[in-house]
C-alpha cells in the first residue's frame, strides 16, 4: 500500500464559518460535506481557498456503504463529480448503514453494521463496486454509536482489518468516536488502535462532544476536551498521521477560538515521537477477485438492518438482543437531529408555527410513528402536509400561511381536505 499524501492540518469548512476559515494562519487544508456543494456553483470561500493552494477534500455522508443494498450508482457518480471538481487526492466516507429499501426508511444519521461476516462481505463488496465506481481513492470513517449489536463475530480492530486486506480501502480514524464507543460501549480506544492496520491511515478526525446521564453525545458543537485529545496523542505515538483535521457543525464559536483548538491539535501533533514511527508488518491487501456475495447474505443482513432502523423512527418493537434503555435515547436523539436539520433546510416553519418550541413540540409529536422516507426537504413538505390534514395549525392566519408555503414548494395541488378547508375559507371571506 502507496504511502498517504501529506495533507497537514485542516478544519471541516462550513458556510457559517467560511470567513472565519479563510482568516485561520498556517490553514493546509479543508474538509466540505459533499452533499452540501454542486460541482457546477462552487461556494466563492471554497475557491478562494483552492487559489491559496489550501486542499479541499469531500467528505459523504448519505452513501450508506454499510447498507444490505449495493450503493447507488447515481450517488457514487454525484460523489465521483465533486472530487474532480474539488481537485480532491480522495473521498472519503462512513462504514456505516442510512437506509434500508424494505422497508424503505431513511435513518437521517449514520448507523453502525453489525460486526459480523455476513455484515463484512457485504460491506467488502459494496467498497470494491464504489473503488471501481470513483475517480480517486477512497478512505472509510469508523462512527460513534449508542447501541451496539447482539451477536457480533468480530471485534472493531478485526472487522476493520480485514476490510482493509480485502478491499485495500484506506481508513480515516475519527478518535473522536473512539472515546464516544468507549464511553457508550466499553470498547477501548488504545485497543482498537493497536489492532488496526495504521498503515492504511488517510487522515484523522478531531470532534466535540458532550456527556449525559453516562451517555457521550458526539455532537460536533462543542470544544474538543482533554480526554478526546489524549485519543489523539495515543494515535500519535503510533503513527505520524498524514493529516489530522477539526470538526464543528453546530454552535460555532469565534474565529480566535476555532484558531486555539486547530493550535492544541496541532500541538499534539508535533509533540509526537520524532521521526518515523515503527509500525506493525504491513497488511498484505488480498489480490484476488472473490465471488459475487450471494443474495440471501444480503437479504439477512437487510432484515436485520429494517428491524433496528424501524424500532428506532418507525416505533416497532425493539429487536431481541438490543439494550432498549439505549435504543430508546437513540430514537430521540435522531428524532431531535431530524427537527433540527428540518428547521435549518426549512427556517419558516418555526415562524408559521409560533416559534421554535411550537414547532418542535409539532414536528416530534409527528415524527414519533412517521419515519422519513427520503431527505430533509421532502420530510419538512410531508410535516406540513400532516399538520393541514388535521387542521392544523389551529389559527387560520397561520394555516393560510402553512398553505401557501406548502403549495409553493410541492409544485402540486394540496390535498383533498386543504383544498375543501381553502374554499371554504374563501367562502366565508377569508376568516
Amino acid at each position: 500500500m502507496k504511502p498517504m499524501a501529506r495533507l497537514g492540518v485542516g478544519i471541516g469548512w462550513r458556510p457559517e464559518i467560511a470567513e472565519a476559515v479563510e482568516r485561520l494562519e498556517g490553514l493546509d487544508w479543508v474538509e466540505v460535506v459533499a452533499e452540501n456543494v454542486c460541482p457546477g456553483h462552487l461556494p466563492e470561500s471554497l475557491l478562494r481557498l483552492r487559489e491559496r493552494g489550501v486542499r479541499v477534500v469531500p467528505h459523504g455522508v448519505s452513501l450508506g456503504i454499510g447498507g444490505a443494498d449495493r450503493p447507488d450508482a447515481g450517488r457514487l457518480a454525484a460523489l465521483g463529480e465533486r472530487a474532480v471538481a474539488l481537485g480532491a487526492p480522495l473521498v472519503t466516507e462512513h462504514i456505516a448503514f442510512v437506509r434500508t429499501s424494505s422497508p424503505a426508511l431513511e435513518a437521517g444519521h449514520l448507523l453502525p453494521v453489525p460486526r459480523t461476516r455476513d455484515a463484512l462481505d457485504v460491506l467488502c463488496e459494496n467498497v470494491r463496486i464504489a473503488q471501481d465506481a470513483l475517480p480517486v481513492p477512497l478512505a472509510l470513517e469508523n462512527i460513534a454509536a449508542l447501541v451496539s449489536w447482539p451477536g457480533e463475530e468480530l471485534t472493531e480492530g478485526q472487522f476493520l482489518t480485514e476490510l482493509v486486506e480485502r478491499t485495500g480501502v484506506r481508513l480515516l480514524v475519527d478518535v473522536a468516536n473512539l472515546h464516544t464507543n468507549r464511553v457508550n460501549r466499553g470498547e477501548d480506544p488504545a485497543a482498537v488502535l493497536d489492532s488496526i492496520p495504521l498503515e492504511a491511515l488517510a487522515y484523522v478526525h478531531v470532534a466535540g462532544g458532550v456527556e449525559r446521564e453516562g451517555v457521550w453525545h458526539d455532537t460536533h458543537a462543542h470544544p474538543v476536551p482533554p480526554v478526546v485529545l489524549d485519543v489523539l496523542a495515543g494515535l500519535r505515538e503510533r503513527v505520524d498521521p498524514p493529516g489530522v483535521l477539526l470538526e464543528r457543525d453546530d454552535d460555532f464559536p469565534e474565529g480566535e477560538e476555532l484558531a486555539g483548538e486547530l493550535a492544541r491539535i496541532r500541538a499534539v501533533v508535533e509533540d509526537g515521537p520524532g521521526g518515523a514511527v515503527r509500525l506493525r508488518a504491513p497488511v498484505a491487501v488480498r489480490e484476488e477477485a472473490p465471488g459475487p456475495v450471494a443474495e440471501a447474505v444480503r437479504t439477512r443482513v437487510g432484515l436485520g438492518q429494517a428491524a433496528l432502523l424501524s424500532a428506532l423512527v418507525a416505533g416497532t418493537p425493539v429487536p431481541e438482543g438490543f439494550d432498549r434503555q439505549r435504543m430508546r435515547i437513540q430514537s430521540r436523539a435522531l428524532a431531535a437531529k431530524r427537527a433540527s436539520v428540518v428547521a435549518k433546510v426549512a427556517p419558516e416553519l418555526p415562524g408559521i408555527l409560533g416559534g421554535p418550541e411550537s414547532y418542535r413540540k409539532a414536528f416530534l409529536a409527528y415524527a414519533r410513528r412517521r419515519p422519513m422516507a427520503g431527505g430533509y426537504r421532502r420530510d419538512a413538505l410531508d410535516f406540513a402536509e400532516h399538520l393541514l390534514i388535521r387542521d392544523l395549525p389551529e389559527d387560520p392566519a397561520a394555516r393560510r400561511r402553512l398553505t401557501a408555503w406548502w403549495r409553493e414548494r410541492a409544485g402540486a395541488r394540496p390535498p383533498r381536505r386543504i383544498v375543501r378547508w381553502a374554499r371554504a375559507l374563501a367562502g366565508r371571506g377569508g376568516r
